[in-house]
C-alpha cells in the first residue's frame, strides 16, 4: 500500500512537471497548419502570420517609390541564363547573354519600379544600402556568395522589414549559413532530374503571384528536389511528378515528393517578406524566345516581386 501511495504521489509529481513544461499555445511559434509542428524556428518568427513581419518605417514608397536590387553572383557553378559574369560596382554594363538580369530589368521597366543590378558583393555590405530597396532578389547565386559584412547587412536589412526574392539557384547558395536556409522556408536544394517539359500545378490563386494563372500549366525546368522540405510555409505551386517524361529522381538519389512537390512559396520571416521559386532554369524563360509557359512565369515571378516589395498583398 505504501509503495504504491509513493508511485501515485511520484507519477503526480512528474505530469506537473511535464505540463508546466510544455509551451502554451501562446509561447509555440506560429504556423500554418498542424503538420508543420516541430519544424525548425531558426531561433526567428516565421510563417504565415503577418504578426512575424517588422513595419519600422524603413520604406516610403509614397516619396522614394519601389526599387528593387538583383544580386547574381555566383562562387561556383554558373547557369547559362546569367550570361557571363559582371563586372564591379552597381549597375555594370550589360550583355544580351545576361538573359536573366536583362528581362528583369524589363519588367521593372513595364510594371513602374527601377531595378539595380550588381554582382559586387560590396554593394551589399551595409544595412542602411540595402535599405535602399523594398526588396532585393538573389538570381540564381551559387554557393558561398555573401562574405560576413554582407551576411549581417542581409540579416538587418530583413529584420528591418525588408523583401527578399530567390530565384531558381538562390537554393544553391549559402548552405553552411542555417539563417539563409530558413529564409528559403527552412529548405535547400538537393538535386535534380533532368531538364524537361512538366505541368505546374497552382495551388492558390488568391496570391499576387498566382492570381490569373490557370490552374495547370507546362513549362520545363529542372524540378529541383529538396533537403530539407519547405515547412511554416505557403506553398503557391507545385509540379505534378507524373507529368515528367524522365521522371524526378535526381542525380544523388532522391526520389522526389510523390503528390507534393512544391516549386514556388512564401512565407514571413524574421520581421521580413520572403517569396521563393525553384523555377526559371532555362535561358528562353527569360527571353523572347518562345517557351510553352514563359508567360505564365513571367507573371508568377511580377507577382512574387510586387508583393515582397509591398507593392501587393503578400503571402495570401
Amino acid at each position: 500500500m505504501k509503495r504504491n501511495l509513493f508511485l501515485h504521489a511520484a507519477l503526480g509529481a512528474a505530469l506537473i512537471v511535464l505540463a508546466t513544461s510544455v509551451p502554451s499555445s501562446a509561447d509555440r511559434p506560429k504556423d500554418s497548419g498542424a503538420q508543420n509542428l516541430g519544424t525548425p524556428d531558426y531561433g526567428v518568427c516565421r510563417g504565415t502570420d503577418p504578426e512575424c513581419y517588422h513595419d519600422w518605417g524603413n520604406f516610403d514608397p509614397a516619396t522614394n517609390g519601389y526599387r528593387v536590387l538583383v544580386y547574381s553572383r555566383t562562387a561556383g557553378p554558373r547557369h547559362a541564363h546569367l550570361g557571363p559574369a559582371l563586372p564591379p560596382g552597381l549597375n555594370p554594363p550589360l550583355a544580351p547573354e545576361n538573359a536573366a538580369q536583362n528581362a528583369l530589368v524589363k519588367l521593372g521597366q513595364q510594371n513602374g519600379f527601377a531595378v539595380d543590378w550588381t554582382e559586387d558583393v560590396t554593394q551589399l555590405n551595409s544595412p542602411a544600402r540595402l535599405f535602399r530597396y523594398n526588396a532585393v532578389i538573389f538570381m540564381s547565386t551559387t554557393r558561398d556568395t555573401l562574405d560576413d559584412p554582407a551576411q549581417t547587412a542581409l540579416r538587418q536589412y530583413i529584420r528591418g522589414g525588408g523583401g527578399f526574392v530567390g530565384i531558381h539557384n538562390a537554393f544553391g547558395t549559402e548552405y553552411n549559413w542555417e539563417w539563409y536556409e530558413g529564409l528559403l522556408g527552412g529548405a535547400n536544394y538537393y538535386d535534380h532530374g533532368r531538364n524537361q517539359p512538366g505541368t505546374v500545378v497552382t495551388q492558390s490563386r488568391r496570391d499576387a503571384s498566382t492570381a490569373g494563372l490557370p490552374a495547370r500549366w507546362d513549362f520545363a525546368d529542372e524540378w529541383y528536389n529538396l533537403v530539407p522540405f519547405p515547412s511554416r510555409v505557403r506553398v503557391l505551386a507545385t509540379v505534378d511528378e507524373s507529368t515528367l517524361p524522365g521522371g524526378v529522381r535526381g542525380g544523388s538519389g532522391h526520389p522526389g515528393h510523390g503528390r507534393n512537390h512544391p516549386v514556388s512559396w512564401c512565407q514571413y520571416y524574421d520581421g521580413g517578406r520572403a517569396w521563393v521559386t525553384t523555377l526559371g532554369h532555362a535561358v528562353e524563360a527569360w527571353t523572347d524566345a518562345p517557351m510553352p509557359g514563359d508567360d505564365h512565369f513571367t507573371r508568377h515571378v511580377l507577382g512574387g516581386i510586387e508583393s515582397a516589395m509591398g507593392r501587393k498583398p503578400f503571402c495570401r
